[in-house]
């Protein structure tokens, strides 16, 4: 819920929380080099979601906002797969939202770029989604509810961060289910970063 379109996709109004949504995912979830993503015949309709990913790479505990950029070093494209029916239900009855976004597989990363090598601030950073040739969302981390280093200092306050943690920074507009055989890519730019297959 960090783009205010997205908001409105899901919820037919566009508005800002309160305080950033945040959940977690199980290291399971992880799939990474280039595995394919096998979507679950039982858990109804799987929608893709793709962020911009940041890469935790220090210890941190109740980091101030204005140090949080020292504590990431890397980005990507990742796609957050979501169960949407599950998801659905989940929020209708005020439910923890751990099944549908922390299956197996259901957290993609594609290759990291070090900060050092982005042309833009990480804050600046254009990225897209395309399936199978076509461009189905765009987002661009200066249009973000709660900027990156403004989530690490949220996050912190709960949760220690800890070298190798990765934070998905929510999804833009333009999210939709996918199908067995669609080919997915995430570009950083015009940077090719995640290239990866549904099976």
């Amino acid at each position: 819920m960090n783009y205010l379109p997205h908001t409105e996709e899901l919820d037919g109004r566009a508005y800002c929380p309160a305080e950033p949504v945040i959940f977690t995912k199980a290291d399971s979830a992880l799939l990474k080099d280039r595995k394919p993503f096998f979507i679950p015949d039982d858990m109804g309709r799987i929608d893709y979601e793709a962020e911009l990913v940041v890469r935790i790479c220090r210890l941190g505990k109740s980091i101030p906002e204005r140090f949080a950029h020292r504590y990431y070093d890397a980005v990507t494209v990742g796609i957050d797969f979501t169960a949407r029916d599950l998801q659905n239900k989940a929020r209708q009855q005020g439910m923890p939202w751990t099944i549908c976004k922390g299956f197996d597989g259901s957290a993609c990363i594609g290759e990291w770029v070090g900060k050092e090598e982005l042309p833009d601030e990480v804050q600046a950073l254009s990225f897209r989604l395309d399936i199978n040739g076509r461009t189905v969302q765009q987002g661009c981390a200066a249009d973000m509810l709660f900027t990156i280093d403004s989530l690490i200092a949220y996050i912190s306050r709960f949760f220690t961060l800890k070298t190798g943690d990765l934070l998905f920074t929510g999804t833009p507009a333009g999210i939709g289910p996918v199908a067995i055989d669609d080919h997915l890519q995430g570009y950083i730019g015009e940077r090719l970063v995640l290239d990866m297959r549904c099976k």
